[in-house]
């Protein structure tokens, strides 16, 4: 079996666990995700919430750098919020237009409600650290892959198409900035609001060569990664500064148990953009 095939097999079951961290109003604790996904396995390699050896991969999480939105590429990039009265839950979004947030499209959809989020609903706080954010938008749309019916009641797709833009209320990314894209390979990033640190903005330094899952068309890197990192951005460095090679969906693995964290390139979302920006 290919990599990318049993990686794929596996994404396809979870992709809607690894949603952006949820937590309860009663209980103020995350939900536990793929802990209900019955992956307890003696040989599964460390997940933080997920495998045998929860600490081995919650210490991952914890050793990512801490960055300041004081500076580029960092400010433009923020969490987005969706709240109701007993669930509160975020991703991690990108500006990549003045008005234009990049995230999965698995955190626009309420698996509890099996319903897609209103734009309205949505809060994108760029910068965001400990409690304040730079700025902040309202969502008034969203676009996804065509695969996906946000009139309908159901999530179908998978994470080859797990990307969404979302358009805001005011055009934040003129006061922080916005991240262009690129179809580069080579060593990359992975920055995110970890659930297990949703208040700072940390850095994924493990990640290895991006490479592509090409029957699949989708984008395999090794971030330490967890709930609420969905929809964090994956950046390689160029002579331009950081670009934009791809959006998180997810995270899978091999037959061997070796995790991979499965990402949308940037080409696949690229036209939707262009033609969003031209609008």
């Amino acid at each position: 079996m290919a990599l990318e095939d049993g990686i794929l097999i596996w994404c396809l079951v979870v992709v809607l666990a690894f949603a952006g961290a949820q937590v309860s109003a009663e209980s103020g604790k995350p939900d536990s995700g793929l802990l209900t996904q019955d992956r307890f396995r003696a040989d599964f390699n460390a997940i933080c919430a997920a495998g045998q050896k929860l600490s081995e991969g919650c210490t991952a999480i914890r050793a990512r750098r801490l960055v300041s939105p004081a500076n580029m590429p960092w400010r433009a990039i923020g969490r987005l919020n969706f709240a109701s009265i007993d669930i509160r839950q975020h991703c991690t979004g990108t500006l990549v237009g003045e008005r234009v947030v990049l995230t999965a499209s698995h955190c626009l959809y309420s698996a509890a409600r099996k319903r897609w989020i209103p734009p309205s609903s949505l809060t994108f706080a760029a910068g965001y650290r400990q409690g304040s954010a730079l700025t902040a938008a309202r969502g008034v749309r969203y676009v996804l892959d065509p695969v996906q019916d946000p009139s309908s009641r159901d999530f179908r797709a998978g994470p080859a198409q797990d990307w969404a833009l979302v358009l805001l209320d005011s055009p934040i990314g003129r006061e922080v900035g916005v991240l262009s894209l690129s179809d580069r390979q080579g060593g990359v990033v992975l920055a995110g609001y970890s659930a297990l640190r949703p208040h700072v903005l940390s850095v994924a330094e493990d990640c290895g060569e991006w490479r592509m899952g090409t029957d699949w068309q989708v984008g395999l890197v090794h971030c330490s990664t967890m709930h609420g990192d969905s929809g964090a951005p994956i950046l390689i460095e160029t002579a331009n500064g950081p670009k934009l090679i791809g959006v998180l969906s997810t995270l899978g693995t091999d037959s061997e148990q070796t995790v991979w964290s499965v990402a949308v390139p940037s080409t696949t979302f690229m036209p939707a953009l262009e033609e969003m920006l031209a609008q």
